[in-house]
This record gives structure tokens, sequence and C-alpha cells, in this order.
């Protein structure tokens, strides 16, 4: 069965809820029934082998627990004789029977139902008199991991999650991420670790979520490891502060055979549910502009206690958007280069604003500059805007590492791939776009290589665009036709660190009486001193490679000979003008060319006119 047929079947229950279910009560019936059928059928070749074990250890006054879960080979069991077929045998006595049936689930797997508040609906579909035909829909649906795998099933739930989200006019995009956007993510954080990626490689890596929504992120990392280097070792971490999410995420890594400790449900700027714990790779999509209120006294007392201790000390963004806090978060979840060895990357999608809100000495700007001092930031990538399901904004990927490689460091790469882009069939809520294969594989080649590049194309004598390709710095470009041009658009430019920094300087002119003399100061260290005259008061931002006393000198003086710098207010900002660095200016057309058109127009309106008057 495809995704499709899969997600059309299991949708199909809302059939039989409809009228006695609001619309968007949908979900809480359906993933929880999904869940627990996935569950199931993944149980299902193990379950005699369980229950035979259960008995054996039990008349041995032994706990079976550690038993079952070797002969489970997953990270729960379930010692009820009855599987979801089974419950339906009395169709008297089906919430009798569907509760024993999760009572015999381990805790780990118990505490999944209890995070969807399964009882409640269990009671509420038994007066309904639904229980019996809601459960026997889903106890004829195949979804063993041999006929539905891992991947199919993620897809699932995420289509899922958006369908019920847009019914009852929520977010479908705080529960997340696209999984095309997921597979570029994991290409760029794994691209340069050879040891990890080569085949028949033993090694053991440590991959964590601080966003986890349904574990997409953490499901696409595995997969893509695996598939390369099917000897490798992937330990999955993550939260989640939504319930149903972090439900089917514990689900899903359950199934995988995955810690379960490892998956911690709660906020994770409050409640750092893995303190002191370091990760080789991260992933994040945090929610977009969203305030951090609630939390803020929790946060705000980590920034002042601990200081650099903690995870908040280069210094805390405005309140109405925390998604810089999540990228503070990571940083302080990196591992350290110890002797070469070690060290952490990590791959995290924000919204335009922390690249540039907020002036010198701002939160946010302090955040960029301890990164960019620090030599953490490697590169940050343009994505195409309406890419996401709850918005249409332009998204950027950071890959923040402590590991770069020798060519890298001190360095900076952007790349904008804000046309890389395909139209989808069928748009999802706000996402009209996708990333295609090619599309992924040109942004990390791009990244492997570390290489500047443009996209050129090729146009004739009347503008006409013959082709289109992308060059490297390390390319030849086309050659322009006759009478032809080439039109040429960055794609992928390299900075230094400090190329992003500069230093607010504040300019003072004297304040001056009726008789226009520059008034003094009287007494204390200003006396003798021309006094400022705070109307006159302006800022200037100086390039931090640029000479402070030339820049004046060149730029202030001439317009303000009286002017003087108030070097006491200078700050050191950073920002980094990510759509500056790749704006082509096009002059305009020429005025006589621009006349004629609209000559030739004017003629053309005055010519239907007349055929209309005749």
């Amino acid at each position: 069965m495809n995704q499709a047929s899969l997600s059309s079947f299991i949708w199909s229950v809302a059939d039989l809820l409809r009228g006695n279910f609001k619309q968007s009560d949908y979900g809480k019936v359906i993933l929880p029934f999904t869940v627990l059928r996935r569950m199931d059928c993944v149980l299902a070749p193990t379950k005699q082998k369980v229950l035979a074990e259960v008995g054996k250890q039990q008349a041995a006054g032994v706990n079976p627990a550690p038993f079952l879960l070797r002969i489970s080979k997953v990270g729960f069991y379930n010692t009820c004789p009855m599987d979801l077929r089974a419950v339906l045998g009395d169709q008297d006595h089906v919430k009798q029977n569907l509760y024993a049936y999760l009572d015999g689930f381990s805790p780990e797997a118990r505490d999944i139902f209890d995070r969807f508040d399964f009882h409640t609906q269990v009671e509420r579909l038994a007066k309904d008199g639904l229980l019996y035909l809601v459960a026997e829909k889903f106890a004829n649906i195949d979804l063993h991991p041999d006929r539905v795998d891992n991947a199919q099933m993620g897809h699932v739930f995420e289509e899922l999650i958006r369908k019920f989200a847009e019914l009852s006019n929520e977010t479908a995009g705080e529960h997340f991420t696209p999984r095309e956007v997921i597979r570029l993510m994991v290409n760029l954080i794994f691209i340069e670790d050879d040891d990890v990626l080569t085949p028949g490689n033993a090694v053991v890596r440590t991959v964590y979520d601080p966003t986890a929504g349904t574990g997409g992120m953490l499901s696409v990392a595995a997969e893509h490891l695996l598939a390369h280097n099917p000897a490798a070792r992937l330990t999955l971490s993550g939260q989640e502060l939504n319930d149903e999410s972090y439900a089917i995420c514990k689900a899903d890594m359950l199934i995988r055979g995955q810690p379960v400790e490892n998956m911690v449900a709660g906020n994770t700027l409050s409640e750092d549910g893995h303190a002191h714990r370091k990760f080789d790779y991260m992933l994040s999509n945090p929610p977009f502009g969203v305030e951090w209120k609630k939390v803020e006294k929790q946060v705000r007392a980590e920034h002042e206690q601990k200081g650099f201790d903690g995870r908040f000390g280069p210094g805390l963004p405005r309140v109405s958007d925390g998604s810089m806090l999540f990228l503070l978060h990571l940083v302080a979840k990196m591992a350290p280069v110890v002797n070469g060895q070690g060290g952490s990357r990590f791959g995290i999608v924000l919204n335009g604003s922390p690249l540039f809100t907020g002036g010198a000495g701002s939160g946010e700007s302090e955040i960029r500059r301890y990164l960019l001092e620090n030599d953490l930031v490697e590169a940050i990538i343009g994505l195409p805007t309406d890419m996401f399901y709850n918005t249409g904004i332009s998204t950027y990927v950071w890959i923040v590492s402590n590991k770069k490689p020798d060519d890298r460091r001190g360095w900076v790469q952007l790349i904008d791939a804000s046309s890389f882009w395909q139209k989808m069939r069928k748009s999802l809520g706000s996402k009209r776009k996708e990333l295609g294969d090619a599309h992924i594989a040109t942004i990390t080649r791009l990244f492997g290589d570390f290489v500047e590049a443009e996209r050129i194309s090729v146009l004739d004598a009347d503008g006409k665009e013959l082709e289109q390709r992308i060059v490297t710095s390390t390319e030849d470009a086309p050659d322009a036709p006759k009478d032809g041009r080439l039109k040429r658009v960055p794609i992928s430019r390299i900075f230094r660190n400090e190329d992003f920094g500069y230093t607010t300087i504040t300019v003072e002119r004297p304040l001056r009486d009726e008789a226009g003399n520059i008034v003094l100061g009287q007494k204390g260290r200003q006396k003798g001193l021309p006094q400022a005259d705070s109307s006159l008061r302006d800022t200037e931002n100086v390039p931090l490679e640029q000479d402070i006393r030339a820049y004046f000198k060149r730029e202030v003086l001439p317009h303000a000979p009286d002017a003087w710098i108030d070097e006491t207010k200078s700050k050191v900002g950073y920002e980094i003008p990510f759509n500056r660095h790749f704006y082509v200016f096009e002059p305009p057309r020429p005025l006589e060319v621009i006349d004629a058109e609209l000559k030739e127009v004017s003629a053309r309106i005055m010519r239907m006119l007349g055929e209309l008057a005749e």
C-alpha cells in the first residue's frame, strides 16, 4: 500500500466520526489508533514468544521485563494475550478488552497513550456506539514494517497532522519540517565526515533535536547514515513540548529500537531535558517569531546566574522571538574538540530576523558576535519562499560547527538558494514550492566544494535567454553570443568572519548659545570642554577592517568640522545582510526606449477607440 492510499484509508475513519465529533477533534481519535495499530503489527511476530516468557519468568518469581525486551527486539512489549483483532472478538466488551490490551503494554508504551489522553477518547467512542467500528477499521489495516517502512509511516503521520491542524486552524508547521529540507540539512551536516559515511566503519554517533516534533529530522538522519554506512550506530535524542507530537516521536523511536529515555517531554528553554549532555550532530527547526514570555523568568535567571557556564551566556534576544535561544542551546550542546578529535556540527532553520535584527550591543548582535568571533558559523543557506506549511516567508539554514576543516577556518559561506525550487503539483497550506533532488545535490556540492559560484544566463541580442548554467570560481564562464551578453547572478559567496562586524560610533556636535557661541562645561571633568547638543547627536557604523579615525576624517569632518567622537559610547556589533550580498543592480532601460513604447501603446489605444466609435 503506498503512502497516499494508506493516508486516505486512515482518513476514511473520519467518515465514522462525522456528526459525533468536531472536525478539529478527529486527530484525537485517529492519531492514537494509528500508533496503536502500528505497535500492534510490530509486536505480532514475537507475540507468542513474549507470552510464553512471561509465564516462565513469573513462575520463577523474576521480573520478566528485560527478557521480554530482548525477545520483542524493540523498546517495548505487550503481555496481554489479546492483540487488536482479538479485542474485537466480543462486541459487548470491546472497551474492557481494549483497556486490558493497553494495560498490557510496557510503561514506556503506555506513556504514549497517556500523552494522547486516549482513555478519554475511548470512553467517548463507546458512549456514541462507535468504538467497535473504529477499532475494526484499524484492525483490518496492515501496518507491519515489512509493508510500511519507518520512512513511509513518518510521512503518513505528518500528512495526518497537517490535515488535522488545518481543520482546527492550528499551525501545522510547528509540528514538522518538509522532508526535502531535512534531507538537505542532513547532507550538509554529514558531508565533511568521511569516517561516518565510509561503509563498514563501525562508528557510534549521537544526533539531537531540541524541537523534535514527530521525529522527522531524527528519522531522516538515521536513514541517511544507514544508507551510506549500515555498520554505523546512531543514537537519537530529542525533546518536544507538544504532547501529541511527542507521543508520535516516542512511538517511532521505540519501534526503531532507540533508548526511550533519550526522548524527553517538556519545554527545552526552561527545562533542559538533556542537561550536561553533548552531541555529535544536531538538527532543529524551532518555531519562527514565537515569543518566550512564558519562560522568561527561568531563561533570564540562567543567563544572569550562570553566564557562560549556562546556555545563554552571550546574550538574550528580544522577548518577541525566541528562535535565537534555540541557537544558543545547540551551541551549548556541542561536544568539545580534544586533540583534534570530537567536536560537533548542527543545522538549524531560522527566519531572516536573526541575521540582522538588533543594533550593536543588543542581545541579537551579541549572539552573532559570539558565534562569529569564535569561528562557529560555517555556512548560511537562503531557501526559497513558500517552502513551509505554515509560512511563506524567507527561511535560512545555518550550519554551525566547532570542527571546521582548515580551509574553512576564519570564513563563512553564504549560499543563495532562493531560486532553487520546483512548483508542487498541489499546495499544502502555505507550501507551494519544493526542493528537487537536483537542487539538493547542487547546494550540497557548492557547500562541500567550498567555492564561490554564479548563475550565468546567456542572452541573445534581443535579451532572450538561450541557456543557463551554474559556474564556480574554478570554472570558465561561457562565451557571450554575437551582439548578446551574459547575465551574472552570484549564488555562493565566501566572507571573512570580521566582514560582518562593525563599530557603532557616536558623533557629537557642540551645543551653542543664542549668539552662536559654543557652550563650555563649568565644573568637574567637563570644565572648559564643549558640551554636546543631544539634538544633533548621530551614529555611524564603521566596518571593523576600517580605521575609525580615518573613516571619521573622511566621512564626517567634511560635513561637520566641529564634530567629535564620544568614545565611551562606541560599541562593536555584527550583522549578516544576506540579501545585500547577492543583490545585482540592473540599470533601467534608456528613457527614449520607454518613451517610444509608451507612444506605441498610446497609438494602439487610440486606434482601438476609433474602431469602437465607427
